[in-house]
């Protein structure tokens, strides 16, 4: 089949081993169809992507797959892509086609360098998740501080607030029974107050336990809290994720619109890039 080369970014950091880490295939014109999702199970990160040219006027398409299928979008995939990609082609915005359409990220740079992105991301839709119940009794909990709602942005997310960030921290999820949840990719749990939330989100249905930042998740957060009056529309919120499997990361997001009508969301990180590697599959 040849030999293929991929980048190692650690997204939602500014810190290298942190964040969540994301393997880019900058060229995979010459990787086969069937290859593609037993080589993101070899890497076995939460998201590998894969870069082909692009069809619909932005400036690369991708193809995101988790350890278990191919999904539409993804924000750390997302994120980190157009960091491995806007450098050397010194973008200030760069426009990637994914599942969802086309997500522009707007790229800040010092000098050379690129420390910020933020994308914009599909307008998730929005409505009562109806197994509470077990959704809370996986959990090991009684109750969500806030009406229990999933998020469809290409990804469908459910969110479950809790009482304190410590109680967040000290979550012990039955991760077999998350797994066979209906309708639902990833489980996230939530608190805080103002600017500052803390989350964790679990995944077992999709191959990844547990997420050490996930941006797809983060917009709709957004969303969620100023739904419900938690933040007000056009506030920008920093979350914490992944402390707790030793990969702390950082994501902000934001959004604009109002509880009738979501109009724009936007959510921004760092990426490093810790390694480039090359796969020999002859």
């Amino acid at each position: 089949m040849g030999s293929f080369r991929y980048v190692v970014a650690d997204v939602f950091t500014d810190t290298a081993l942190q964040g969540n880490q994301l393997a880019v295939f900058t060229d995979a014109r010459g990787i086969p169809e069937a290859t593609l999702q037993p080589l993101a199970r070899e890497i076995n990160f939460s998201e590998t992507v894969y870069v082909y040219p692009a069809e619909q006027g932005g400036h690369a398409r991708i193809r995101i797959y988790t350890p278990a299928a191919e999904i539409p979008f993804a924000g750390h995939p997302t994120l980190g892509t157009a960091f491995i990609l806007a450098a050397p082609l010194q973008l200030g915005e760069i426009n990637l086609e994914t599942g969802m359409g086309i997500v522009s990220v707007r790229l800040e740079r010092e000098g050379p360098r690129i420390t910020f992105g933020w994308m914009n991301q599909p307008i998730p839709t929005v409505q009562p998740y109806e197994r509470v119940d077990d959704l809370l009794a996986a959990l090991g909990l009684k109750e969500s501080v806030l009406p229990v709602e999933i998020y469809d942005n290409g990804l469908h997310h459910v969110y479950v607030a809790l009482g304190s960030e410590d109680e967040v921290a000290h979550l012990e999820p039955n991760l077999q029974a998350l797994a066979h949840l209906p309708d639902v990719l990833g489980i996230n749990c939530f608190a805080g107050e103002g600017a500052r939330w803390k989350t964790r989100m679990f995944a077992p249905a999709g191959g990844v336990p547990e997420d050490p930042a996930t941006g797809s998740a983060a917009g709709p957060l957004a969303c969620h809290l100023a739904r419900h009056g938690r933040i007000a529309f056009g506030d920008q919120i920093e979350i914490s994720q992944g402390a707790e499997i030793k990969r702390p990361s950082k994501l902000y997001a934001r959004v604009e619109g109002s509880p009738e009508q979501i109009e724009k969301v936007e959510v921004g990180g760092s990426a490093v890039i810790v390694a480039r590697g090359e796969f020999k599959l002859d």
